[in-house]
């Protein structure tokens, strides 16, 4: 794997105010060997996409308990489209029905997490993605 770190940026965009279990991924991810930012509470789409351009961050990871995910999802990927990097992995969870997420994966969230979702299966999932991230910017061109 390339020795460049992983840099996720862990943001809660909303009124949402319970934040454990954005922590506790952000914990886990650090674990792993990521480097990560957390945003804290009651951030704006605008706001996170902020933060995701000046960290210069590989990966934005979304948490909502509050049900408007369908709203302000959206809106982050647009404000981060808005500033050039709607390439970076974007993914979340929270509480999410299986309709939106699927509706929010057709909308260019590459995946969406649950409740019950082990902490380390989310680390493993987000390195696999960047592993091949990686190694398809190392490629030369013409095999990509």
């Amino acid at each position: 794997m390339n020795e460049r770190k992983i840099r996720v940026l862990v943001a809660k965009p909303g009124l949402d105010g319970h934040d454990r279990g954005a922590k506790t991924v952000a914990a886990v991810l650090r674990d792993h060997g990521m480097e990560v930012i957390y945003t804290g509470l009651h951030q704006t789409p605008e706001m996170i996409a902020e933060a995701a351009l000046q960290e210069d961050v590989d990966v934005v990871g979304l948490s909502i308990l509050s049900g408007a995910h369908m709203t302000l999802f959206p809106r982050v990927r647009a404000e981060l489209e808005k500033r050039g990097i709607g390439n970076v992995l974007l993914t979340g969870g929270g509480i999410i029905p299986a309709e939106d997420m699927q509706a929010l994966e057709q909308g260019g969230f590459a995946k969406l997490f649950g409740p019950g979702t082990p902490t380390d299966a989310i680390a493993t999932w987000i390195r696999q993605q960047m592993e091949k991230r990686f190694a398809a910017e190392a490629a030369p061109r013409g095999t990509r």
